[in-house]
């Protein structure tokens, strides 16, 4: 975490000497955007956070559309097929745009298709239903080995199935946890904290008020280093049990599918500028739900989260998950 507040700062300072072209863009009807997955989970969370503050520098009203399914595919398709005028924009992590054509849940796209603007870097937490027995992460490992313990997540797409497949790949020998599939990250978070699953290893931004409500019991956060969120015991790194585990920040943003009038995406990158880059209400959300507050956007908004996106096209395909090369879309994963 440490490392991605750093990154944060020598983004934010390139960014400011970098001023986007004067905008332009006067919108003259509401903005739709598409969050592919259920109402509050994180991506919904932070949206609706960013939504006023992009408001007040439009000028016109941002409209947030939930449209979940097929681990958040469905509503990008919607995104992708709307016309391209700059009223229809989607929201995700970046890791699940940029991936999706390499499990064929969405055809022919890459995340080259969007403009990309960055607000905060998320990181999954491995939390227990409070009554469970595992009293750390090293004993939940354990117990996956020897039965069938079911973890609620999002989809296979998503940052919580995306991080259950990273810990099996880590485990040696047969891994038994079960994943239970939901519309979003919040009704698998629900599930468990109701007991209706063992275990969630969706984002800490998703958790945490049932955390502090001690519903659930959080053991591990998939990071090199320790979470600390508000109200809240510090949460141990996967590492202490897995060391050679890999760890890449999930950026999380709005993107809008490139063929609108250039216009636009000027205008939105000045108001990104101006309104998100040292947003307070983006830095308390961020404090109070474990985020990382990391804004950017543009050619630095794409180099900052290359390393995540690569690193979940490559896992795709050692997972058996691929139905297309990610090398066609531009991704190269390194030779084993």
């Amino acid at each position: 975490m440490k490392h991605l507040i750093a990154a944060s700062v020598t983004t934010m300072t390139l960014l400011a000497s970098t001023t986007p072209a004067l905008a332009e863009w006067k919108p003259d009807r509401p903005i739709n955007i598409i969050v592919p997955w259920s109402a509050g989970g994180s991506t919904d969370q932070v949206t609706r956070v960013v939504a006023p503050l992009l408001e007040q520098g439009l000028g016109t009203k941002i409209v947030i559309v939930n449209q979940p399914g097929a681990s958040g595919s469905q509503g990008t398709q919607a995104a992708l097929d709307a016309p391209r005028d700059g009223y229809t924009w989607t929201a995700n992590a970046i890791a699940n745009n940029a991936t999706y054509a390499i499990t064929g849940l969405v055809e022919n796209t890459s995340i080259n298709d969007y403009e990309i603007y960055l607000h905060v870097a998320n990181v999954p937490v491995v939390s227990v239903n409070a009554d469970a027995p595992y009293k750390d992460f090293g004993e939940l490992l354990e117990a996956m080995k020897g039965s069938d313990v079911t973890v609620g997540t999002a989809g296979v797409n998503s940052s919580g199935g995306m991080a259950l497949a990273a810990i099996k790949e880590q485990v040696e020998g047969d891994v038994g946890a079960r994943m239970v599939t939901y519309d979003g990250g919040n009704p698998a978070v629900m599930a468990a904290a109701s007991g209706e699953v063992a275990v969630t290893t969706q984002l800490a931004t998703e958790q945490t008020e049932m955390i502090r409500a001690g519903k659930l019991r959080a053991l591990a956060v998939l990071s090199d280093k320790p979470l600390v969120v508000e109200g809240i015991d510090p949460i141990p790194p996967v590492t202490n049990w897995l060391p050679d585990m890999p760890i890449a920040a999930d950026y999380f943003g709005v993107f809008i599918p490139k063929g609108a009038p250039q216009e636009v995406y000027d205008t939105v990158a000045q108001v990104w500028q101006d309104n998100i880059m040292n947003s307070e209400e983006m830095m308390s959300y961020a404090s109070e739900r474990g985020a990382v507050f990391a804004p950017s956007f543009g050619e630095q908004a794409m180099e900052v989260a290359m390393p995540v996106v690569i690193a979940e096209a490559c896992a795709r395909v050692t997972r058996g998950e691929a139905v297309v090369d990610p090398s066609t879309i531009g991704i190269d994963c390194p030779a084993e």
